[in-house]
Order: structure tokens, then sequence, then C-alpha cells
């Protein structure tokens, strides 16, 4: 059995072969053969892996063409969106609560009571700019109150949605009244 290795020992390791000086260092491989070893189109031949190896310079360009491909694929990236800002009405603190609207028109979010307590769904709506792309590579999307508490998580599904149970114990009118009478949409991970 092969052991398994840590996030700190992967990140040690990375550092002790890209910090290695090298004389005579140069890039080995074009950047057409790196990206296509990142998705798979075609693998390394074992000398082409030698070549990566042994040069710290191809190295750091293979990281920095995964740094930007993953940063690419990151919601938002194409489009330019990074985040949607939503209030609390003054009128919806006397009632119970049931949608909301981001300022910019391209999310909404419905509160349904159940038996269990609240359901939360995040809609996006279909004339958002990027409303096709979202929903076709499934953004992960989070939902945080005024003062920062997450209150929802997860991708779009097939029909723009992302669901989950209410995590918190007041309900939605009086808890978001709390906590800074607004929301904000944002990409998973972003804050």
């Amino acid at each position: 059995m092969k052991p398994t290795i840590t996030g700190l020992e992967a990140r040690l390791q990375e550092q002790l072969l890209l910090a290695r000086a090298v004389p005579g260092d140069r890039l080995m491989l074009a950047d057409a053969t790196l990206l296509q070893a990142m998705d798979g189109s075609r693998p390394l031949t074992p000398a082409e892996r030698t070549a990566l190896q042994a040069s710290p310079l191809t190295l750091k360009r293979f990281r920095q063409l995964a740094l930007q491909r993953h940063h690419a694929a990151q919601p938002g990236h194409a489009t330019g969106w990074n985040g949607s800002q939503g209030l609390l009405r003054a009128a919806a603190t006397a009632t119970a609560l049931d949608t909301l609207r981001t300022q910019d028109g391209y999310w909404t979010l419905d509160f349904v009571p159940t038996e269990q307590g609240w359901r939360v769904i995040l809609a996006l709506c279909a004339d958002a700019p990027f409303a096709a792309l979202a929903v076709q590579q499934g953004w992960r999307v989070q939902v945080h109150d005024g003062a920062g508490q997450l209150m929802l998580q997860g991708a779009l599904d097939d029909d723009g949605e992302c669901e989950a149970a209410w995590p918190h114990a007041a309900a939605p009118a009086s808890y978001l009244q709390q906590h800074g009478a607004s929301f904000v949409v944002t990409p998973a991970g972003q804050r």
C-alpha cells in the first residue's frame, strides 16, 4: 500500500522541487503539451515526465498554467459576476418573509415553511446575463447574511436553484433583521 501524503508534506515537496537551481534550465515542454496533460487528453510520455521533473522552470510553468486553469473554472470568471447583494425591506419585518430579491435582480431567495421548520431556496433569474452558463456549469454558490454567517451553500441544479433546510432557529424575517438586514450571494469559497 502506498503511503498517503499530507497537505503539508505535499506543499513542502512542491517548494523543494520548485526552489532547485538547475544550470542551463529552460522550458522543456510546450504549453499545449502541459495543458493536454492537465485535462487528460494526452498523457505525458515517460521522456516528457522525466523532462518535467528535471526542470524547475518547466514545473513552475506547469504550476502557473494549473492555477490559471483553476481560476478560470471559478464561477463568474468568464462573466465578471462576483456577487449580488440584497436587502430586507422594512415591510418584511411585520409579516412572514417569503421572498427576497437581490438589488441587481439576478437572484431570489425564497423561504418556505415546512413541518420541520423552513426551507431556503436560492433561484437564479432566467434573464440574468450569465444564467445559461451558470446552470450549464452547475456553479457552486453561497449566501451569507449581513453579519457574514452562512445561510446556504451548494451547486445550482438544472433549474438554476439551490435548496437547503434553513440553518437557524429563528424564523427568516427575525433572523435577518437581527443580522444586518441584508444578504449576499457569491461564488462558493468567496466572501
